[in-house]
């Protein structure tokens, strides 16, 4: 059984973009976000770009999930015998560099559309994630569809543990403004391996384990800027267990101060979910203006411990067009890329 696991394992990840572009036929068209792959309820994305600052955000520590979780007997049928959950037989038979349960803030519900933009969550763990979506991917490579016919629409986060990362377009503004995209390497992660996408990215989710940096870091704009270090900058991302001070941080406080004068603009451009996987993504736009941008990002790094990041990609209808519908992006990065160049939020 392990080695069946391992063989349709590694079919998923050898063919992930074709997998996807695939499983999101199964979906009604008006789902597809930006003519892409990736899905969403008209309430996740707003017909124009919303500052990320005025995105309203709600915490319920006893949210509870009454859905599926991934350890229900049809989910373990996808399992060599040894394995409780999908999360651990990744563990087991094929780690990725990077693989930790870690505590997250879980999506409970979604607004972006109406007047007042809202995500509300309650308390969960990236393994939550994996069990559910990337044991759902697992099966659809495997042409099976016991786990993904009890989820029923990907973009019902009642019906599974929803967690979201924050998709970032990174965009150095001048009059020839440029992105930056990252290739993620299926040997460090154990999501999205060998396609390109925005950088940053990361979980939403606390910095650390310990008691304050749950409050202190339930902010979007927070978790951007951790992120903006780690995968730009190279940054370590162990802060350690006290909450990190943000204003007294020099990074974290030059980008707070651009976002008050203007030279820093951040928009969010909508939520949606992988066809495949299940992931679900907050759909970001950080647009840095180019002295800034240079002041801060220096010592730009060309890998980070997730992959490589590319050299930074003319922000043009034909670049963003290649990316989008000749490449093999995540549909998440593919979904933000059409809607910045659409919304021309450089």
């Amino acid at each position: 059984m392990a080695d069946e696991w391992l063989d349709v394992r590694r079919h998923l990840v050898g063919n992930r973009y074709q997998l996807a572009v695939d499983a999101a036929e199964d979906y009604p068209a008006e789902r597809r976000v930006a003519g892409t792959p990736l899905l969403a309820p008209a309430s996740w994305i707003p017909a124009e770009p919303v500052p990320l600052m005025s995105v309203g955000l709600e915490f319920d520590a006893g949210a509870v999930l009454t859905g599926v979780t991934g350890h229900e007997p049809f989910a373990r049928e996808l399992l060599p015998a040894e394995f409780g959950s999908y999360a651990e037989a990744i563990k087991g038979l094929a780690p990725p560099a990077v693989f930790e349960d870690r505590p997250t803030y879980r999506l409970t519900f979604a607004d972006l559309a109406g007047p007042d933009p809202v995500l509300r969550f309650g308390r969960g763990t990236y393994f939550d994630s994996i069990n559910t979506g990337e044991a759902a991917a697992h099966e659809y490579a495997a042409q099976r569809g016991s786990l993904r016919k009890a989820i029923g629409d990907p973009w019902d986060v009642t019906r599974r543990p929803t967690n979201i990362a924050i998709s970032t377009l990174t965009i150095r503004a001048d009059q020839e403004p440029r992105f930056f995209l990252h290739w993620r390497d299926p040997a460090k992660v154990g999501h999205a391996g060998g396609l390109y996408q925005v950088v940053p990215v990361g979980i939403f989710q606390p910095s650390a384990d310990a008691a304050g940096n749950e409050q202190n870091d339930f902010s979007l704009w927070r978790n951007v800027v951790r992120e903006l270090a780690e995968e730009l900058l190279g940054e370590s991302e162990d802060y350690g267990e006290a909450p990190i001070q943000y204003d007294d941080w020099p990074f974290a406080a030059r980008l707070a101060a651009g976002l008050k004068t203007g030279e820093v603009r951040a928009y969010c451009v909508g939520l949606g979910v992988d066809p495949l996987t299940f992931a679900t993504d907050l759909l970001t736009v950080l647009s840095i203006d180019a002295p800034i941008f240079d002041e801060l990002f220096g010592g730009l790094v060309e890998a980070n411990d997730e992959g490589r990041v590319l050299e930074p990609q003319p922000f043009t209808a034909e670049v963003v067009d290649n990316f989008v519908h000749h490449q093999p992006m995540q549909a998440a990065g593919a979904a933000l890329l059409q809607l910045a160049w659409t919304h021309q939020l450089a």
